[in-house]
């Protein structure tokens, strides 16, 4: 048994310039660091965020009593705990904390020690962190959802709908997916200059441009499929990241326009925009609490893959209640959501056995911390949204899955969206 000797925690810094936590777990001779990723746009129920409000010397963003939490409490009631095993390492966490949302030691506190010791984990057995999760053998890899153009919360454009993604469908392997995504944004950059627009990017890596009609920017990328010479809505799939949390108000929408409609309306909407672009996914196409609507929604449509985050938080409780209502058939699957690896590997299992795609998911606030790609291939998850081909806290887990996938050799096949 490796028992921990001690858990240490510092501030560090996300891709947003924010501080956030790394934790770093020992055992004897031994010792593994993760870090903890923030979200920008965020559900009501996700887990809890702590942060310094109070002090001012870092805008109230500081995570000092997190630390400070993590070096004490943390440590003392982990120390002598068996590494490997974790659903008692997250367990212990949990009634540490004690509260629903992890409000006490806060889940960014919570996370960053848990994800540490599943890589230590790793690291004593001297097996890669995808083998150390519950997929023992016939690993596959995931379809990169790949955000080229931000609007909503993640840039400052005009732009209604928050992430315009593409997914590399009829890709043979990993690297073949990267390379079609690579050229579909680089034909994207060429096509935003030749209209006099910016190709800066957003939190996410995908391009800002000051554009305000989201059917200007799928026009954009219609055309950068066409140039690369794919075929949109076969060789490459448009999917979108609504948000809609955010563009909602007295029971109506503004996805489509400023202008707040009906429910009946925005699908009527939403059903023009699937045909004209042949888009295959929408997330959080309604707020997190209009079951009804999401009800609606999946019931009207065919062969979409409908997404709940905001709607689901990662929550197992809450990804039950949408299964009986019917509301999607796929969930995104962010850790911080929830708080620790057991918890989301509880609803990643509950999501496949129900017949649920399931994508891994970075934040907009993320670093350098791949942990998210090993998860997603030892869950056998058939998709993984973690941003554009920029930024390097982006590429960073492109370039682990391109690791893993020579690592498996041809073992590693691509897997399968149903």
């Amino acid at each position: 048994m490796s028992k921990i000797l001690k858990v240490k925690a510092r501030q560090v810094f996300d891709s947003r310039g924010n501080p956030t936590i790394e934790a770093e777990v020992h055992v004897k001779n031994k010792s593994a660091k993760a870090i903890c990723p923030s979200g920008a746009s965020t559900g009501t129920y996700e887990a809890y965020e702590k942060r310094d409000t109070n002090n001012k010397r870092y805008l109230g963003k500081s995570v000092f009593s997190a630390i400070n939490l993590i070096n004490s409490k943390i440590s003392r009631a982990l120390r002598n705990k068996n590494v490997h095993n974790q659903e008692r390492i997250d367990e212990i966490l949990i009634n540490l904390d004690g509260t629903k949302q992890k409000t006490k030691l806060g889940a960014n506190s919570i996370l960053a020690v848990s994800m540490a010791a599943k890589k230590l984990s790793a690291k004593v057995k001297r097996i890669p962190l995808y083998k150390s999760f519950y997929i023992t053998k016939n690993f596959q890899l995931p379809y990169p959802l790949m955000n080229i153009i931000n609007g909503g919360a993640h840039a400052n454009n005009g732009l209604r709908i928050q992430e315009f993604m593409i997914r590399p469908d009829k890709a043979k392997s990993f690297s073949e997916a990267m390379r079609i995504c690579f050229l579909v944004i680089k034909n994207l950059s060429k096509l935003i200059k030749a209209k006099g627009l910016a190709t800066s990017v957003g939190d996410e890596g995908g391009f800002a441009p000051m554009i305000n009609n989201n059917n200007q920017a799928l026009d954009l990328i219609v055309l950068s499929i066409k140039k690369s010479g794919f075929r949109n809505g076969k060789d490459v799939s448009i999917c979108l990241d609504v948000a809609a949390n955010e563009l909602f108000k007295k029971g109506k929408y503004s996805i489509h326009s400023k202008k707040f409609v009906s429910v009946d309306k925005t699908i009527s909407e939403y059903k023009k925009m699937i045909k004209k672009y042949k888009i295959k996914s929408i997330e959080d196409p309604f707020s997190e609490n209009d079951w009804t609507s999401w009800s609606k929604f999946m019931r009207s449509t065919k062969k979409m893959q409908i997404v709940g985050d905001d709607l689901y938080v990662t929550n197992l409780e809450r990804l039950k209640k949408g299964f009986l209502n019917v509301s999607s058939n796929s969930i995104l699957i962010k850790l911080n959501q929830i708080g620790t690896v057991t918890e989301t590997l509880d609803v990643i299992r509950f999501a496949q056995t129900i017949g649920f795609n399931t994508i891994i998911s970075h934040r907009s606030g993320d670093s350098e911390n791949t942990f998210i790609a090993d998860l997603a291939v030892g869950t056998n998850s058939n998709q993984i949204k973690t941003g554009s081909l920029a930024r390097s806290e982006r590429v960073a887990k492109y370039n682990q899955l391109i690791r893993i996938e020579e690592e498996l050799g041809k073992k590693g096949r691509m897997n399968k969206i149903h």
